[in-house]
């Protein structure tokens, strides 16, 4: 096992390099002996051995920080606690990059598509509480890495709405206003580590059924070739591509189960589930696609995902809020529970006699202070 400094490397902006401190002293790489890290150095994998130590330290320090908060496909795996090898061979040659070069590390996160458009889920088709603890927690990850690598990180919160927007049930105009009060969200608070990336950027000149048709002509995968991945994934000696589309495909398709069961709708919970299967396709194919779009457009950049992943994928899973439950922001509200923000349903929140707050003239979120009902969520939570 790798030891990491934590609180003892640094990137010095004034002298431009890495930095070893200890007792209130501060040396140079030059001046810095390296005994004690030399030895962890020696077991690190071949091709970083011609790195500087500690730029490979640091490197190993900053995945360590966002692996903290990974959400991985292997229940109670030793890799939710340390990194290991095969966890960071797709994502620390990246990292070691942007140190050597003391610049900011790059992470691209596919995200922040829209609200659900079933009103039992969610306040409204804007961004709301959810959103605000969610940008903020990732803000708080930057700070993190900034506190011993002081060039720090950015996220690119590459918005997939759009791409998919008319499979899943959402409308361009909500999609365009949802993105519009997340930049603005980000730029209120001041999280100056976030920015936004959407389909606009790219194909500003074209209408928005144009725009995901060229998407899928210049990187879709045609849906026999996903089934087939889907199929496979299955199986337990499947590779973890296969297994991504496998998970992936379950849940897709219980998010367009949910959004379909709506008050007022009138099929029958079969001919929705059935529907959803076959739309899943879709979405998947989307998303793929745009997974693909956004990684030759970041080449640079460690991939985030919002769903787990498994061990040697080449995205990392990551949380969105601390409690995690597995929801997220935009098919969620948030719950004032205790002196924390948790993720519910709209529906959940209100059977549990929440109350819900408004802020600015819109619904924000809900405040739960029925202690039994507080003592029954924090115990949900904490076998979670």
């Amino acid at each position: 096992m790798i030891e990491y400094f934590i609180t003892y490397f640094i990137y010095d902006n004034l002298i431009g390099r890495l930095v070893f401190r200890k007792g209130g002293g501060t040396m140079t790489l030059t001046e810095a002996s390296l005994n004690t890290l030399s030895d962890n150095f020696n077991d690190l994998e071949p091709r970083y051995q011609t790195k500087q130590p500690l730029v490979v330290a640091t490197a190993k320090n900053i995945l360590v920080d966002v692996m903290q908060f990974r959400r991985s496909a292997e229940l109670q795996s030793a890799c939710d606690v340390a990194t290991c090898d095969q966890c960071a061979s797709p994502h620390l040659s990246k990292i070691i990059t942007a140190v050597s070069k003391g610049e900011p590390v790059t992470f691209v996160l596919p995200a922040f598509p829209g609200k659900s458009p079933n009103p039992s889920k969610v306040l409204g088709p804007l961004p709301d509480m959810a959103e605000r603890c969610a940008l903020e927690f990732l803000q708080s990850l930057n700070d993190r890495i900034k506190r011993h690598y002081s060039p720090g990180a950015r996220i690119i919160l590459a918005s997939d709405g759009r791409v998919f927007s008319d499979v899943v049930g959402l409308r361009d105009e909500d999609v365009t206003a949802y993105q519009n009060e997340i930049s603005k969200m980000i730029e209120t608070l001041g999280l100056n580590s976030i920015s936004t990336f959407n389909l606009e950027e790219l194909y500003h000149s074209e209408s928005f059924d144009e725009m995901r048709a060229h998407l899928m002509d210049a990187h879709g995968e045609s849906v026999e070739t996903l089934k087939a991945s889907v199929s496979r994934g299955k199986f337990l000696d499947s590779s973890i591509e296969d297994q991504e589309s496998h998970r992936l495909y379950l849940g897709i398709t219980r998010f367009l189960v949910e959004d379909a069961m709506m008050p007022g709708q009138t099929k029958s919970r079969s001919s929705i589930q059935k529907e959803c299967r076959v739309r899943a396709y879709s979405v998947i194919q989307r998303s793929k696609a745009w997974g693909e779009l956004v990684e030759r457009q970041f080449p640079d950049a460690v991939r985030l995902s919002i769903h787990p992943q498994a061990c040697g994928s080449k995205k990392l899973g990551i949380k969105l809020i601390e409690p995690d439950n597995w929801a997220t922001p935009w098919h969620g509200v948030a719950v004032l529970v205790g002196g924390r923000y948790i993720l519910l349903k709209r529906a959940q929140a209100e059977a549990i006699g929440a109350h819900l707050v408004t802020r600015f003239g819109r619904p924000s979120h809900y405040v739960l202070t029925n202690k039994e009902e507080i003592l029954k969520l924090q115990g949900a939570l904490s076998e979670a």
